[in-house]
C-alpha cells in the first residue's frame, strides 16, 4: 500500500468589511443565480506572491465591485477543509473599514476571465450581530473583531 501525499491547502482570503454608520453592518452577498450557496462574505485564493493584505481589497474589489475600503488587521487563520470536497484551505480572515459613501446594498456583476467571471452577487451591508450564521461558518472569527457581533447559533469563537 502506498501512501498520497496530502494535497497542500489552498490558500485564500475572506474579508469582514464594516460599515461603522449609523449602526455597525458588515458587508455580505447572495449569488443570484445560485441561491443554495448561500449568504457569504467576500473571499477567495491568494495569487503567488500576493500578500494577503492585496489579495483581500483585490476579492473585495472583484465580488463585490466595492472599492476604497481599507485594511484595519488580519484577525484569524482558519484552517478548516471545504465542507463539500473536503480539500484543505489555509484562510486569513481580515477586518476592513467600509469606504464613507458606500451604498446600503446593490447587485455587482463580476467582469474579466475568471471562475467566477459574470456570476451576480446582491450585495448588502447587514446589522451586526448577523440575525443568522453565514454559509461555510464564515462569521466564525466575528467575535475576535467584537464578542457582540457573534450572530445566535453562529460559530464565533
Amino acid at each position: 500500500m502506498t501512501a498520497t501525499t496530502p494535497s497542500p491547502p489552498r490558500v485564500r482570503v475572506a474579508a469582514y468589511v464594516i460599515r461603522r454608520h449609523p449602526l455597525p453592518a458588515l458587508l455580505v452577498f447572495d449569488h443570484v443565480d445560485f441561491p443554495e450557496a448561500g449568504t457569504q462574505v467576500p473571499a477567495g485564493g491568494i495569487a503567488p506572491g500576493e500578500d494577503p493584505e492585496r489579495a483581500v481589497l483585490r476579492e473585495v474589489a472583484e465580488e463585490a465591485g466595492l472599492t476604497g475600503a481599507r485594511v484595519v488587521r488580519r484577525i484569524a487563520v482558519d484552517e478548516r477543509a471545504h465542507p463539500e470536497t473536503g480539500q484543505p484551505r489555509l484562510t486569513t480572515f481580515l477586518l476592513l473599514d467600509a469606504p464613507p459613501d458606500v451604498p446600503a446594498e446593490w447587485e455587482h456583476r463580476v467582469r474579466g476571465d475568471g471562475a467566477d467571471a459574470g456570476m451576480r452577487f446582491a450585495c448588502r451591508f447587514v446589522p451586526l450581530p448577523l440575525e443568522h450564521p453565514l454559509a461555510d461558518a464564515q462569521d466564525a472569527w466575528l467575535g475576535r473583531v467584537d464578542p457582540r457581533w457573534v450572530a445566535p447559533g453562529g460559530a464565533g469563537r
